[in-house]
């Protein structure tokens, strides 16, 4: 059983981190969006706020939403600092709990796990279901265990085929655009390099 929130959680661990970033947006994140029309956007695990600038500076009007106060905090500074305050509003939920409300044109989540027991299925269907029409939802899960990360070596993710199935959307309503892994060259804290896997869901909302 947890002996902390979720929101105790992450506000340690981003308490140990610098408030730093790289300043670069998810390979995903600009692969995919990149040639959307922008519109509202809504970022699911903000974090330090690079994903957020990224789709601000491309136009969109994003709310951008962490669990943790601490890092909520490290993303308005840097969305200030990028001169992009004005069309990122961050908001702080538990998404186990609580979500924005309205609907959009874009819904994005990247690498939202957590080692601890939450229900990541049941959040990224409730995610779906605040795509209108016409707009896309963007997942980006871990595939494979990269040299640096603190979880444990036996750790093995599910695939993109399992998210999609766990988060039981009807299919008729869908189209799928990519559900799929990609490996990349991840970058670890003190310089390390490595292939990673990355699994991918984009996909476009018919009704």
């Amino acid at each position: 059983m947890d002996t902390i929130t979720p929101a105790q959680f992450w506000n340690e661990r981003y308490e140990k981190s610098s408030p730093e970033t790289s300043g670069r947006p998810g390979l995903a994140l600009a692969q995919f969006a990149s040639p959307l029309t922008p519109g509202h956007a809504l970022e699911l695990g903000c974090a330090k706020g690079d994903d957020a600038i990224w789709l601000a500076r491309q136009g969109w009007h994003v709310t951008a939403v962490d669990i943790s106060s601490v890092v909520l905090g490290y993303a308005s500074t840097n969305a200030g600092r990028a001169g992009m305050s004005e069309q990122i509003r961050f908001e702080e939920h538990d998404l186990a709990i609580s979500c924005p409300s309205g609907a959009f044109d874009l819904v994005t989540a990247s690498f939202l796990h957590s080692p601890q027991n939450w229900p990541r299925s049941a959040v990224l269907s409730r995610a779906a279901e605040a795509v209108r029409p016409g707009g896309h939802i963007l997942i980006v899960g871990h595939g494979s265990r990269a040299p640096w990360s603190s979880s444990p070596e036996d750790t093995r993710f599910p695939s993109a085929e399992d998210t999609l199935t766990e988060m039981g959307l009807d299919v008729a309503a869908w189209k799928r655009l990519c559900v799929c892994p990609i490996t990349r060259t991840g970058h670890g804290p003190d310089g390390q390099t490595a292939t990673v896997t990355d699994n991918i869901i984009f996909l476009q909302r018919l009704s």
